[in-house]
């Protein structure tokens, strides 16, 4: 892997920058470069927030991503910002349960999740996030599918924070592209 560069987009409140720090860690534990730069500040109380995530086997100049690799978009806002940086040939994960019906560029591979309809019928309202990075997992090949349920894991036992749900959450989102 030379370097894959993704930008995590949504509300604030939906996890998009725990999301970034997720894989920036998952790829840290395999050895890889990373660099993780959240947007936030009155995002956190409910506007849009994003983060930048590169991952490299190299040294990592800059923060900034200009074209995407990947794209996880939970909201329109997100979609209607990010979907023109996804590269050709990358992919824009939206979820589908609250970002209204549109066209999408061709060039890219848009997959649809109903990240938010799943966790809640898990009984997981704030797993949205974890079942995209199952569909991510399982059709990126950027970590292999057990792996980044395993980062996943270890991420929220170091803060104290298990919730088994997020594991049904992720093999949900995977389990969609079997």
């Amino acid at each position: 892997m030379a370097k894959t560069e993704i930008i995590c987009a949504g509300f604030g409140g939906q996890g998009v920058l725990v999301t970034g720090l997720i894989i920036a860690h998952a790829a840290m534990n395999n050895d890889q470069n990373i660099l993780w730069y959240p947007s936030y500040g009155v995002e956190m109380r409910g506007g849009t927030a994003n983060c930048n995530v590169k991952i490299s086997d190299e040294e990592i100049a800059s923060p900034f991503v200009k074209e995407a690799d990947i794209v996880i978009a939970l909201n329109d806002a997100s979609v209607m910002k990010f979907e023109e940086r996804v590269k050709p040939g990358g992919y824009l994960f939206v979820n589908s349960s609250t970002v209204k019906p549109r066209e999408y560029r061709k060039d890219i591979h848009v997959i649809m999740v109903p990240a938010t309809d799943i966790a809640n019928s898990e009984g997981n309202p704030r797993g949205a996030n974890i079942t995209v990075l199952g569909a991510l997992a399982k059709t990126t090949g950027l970590f292999d599918v057990d792996y980044l349920r395993g980062a996943i894991d270890s991420f929220f036992e170091k803060k104290g924070k298990i919730n088994p749900k997020n594991a049904v959450c992720f093999d949900k989102g995977a389990a969609l592209f079997a």
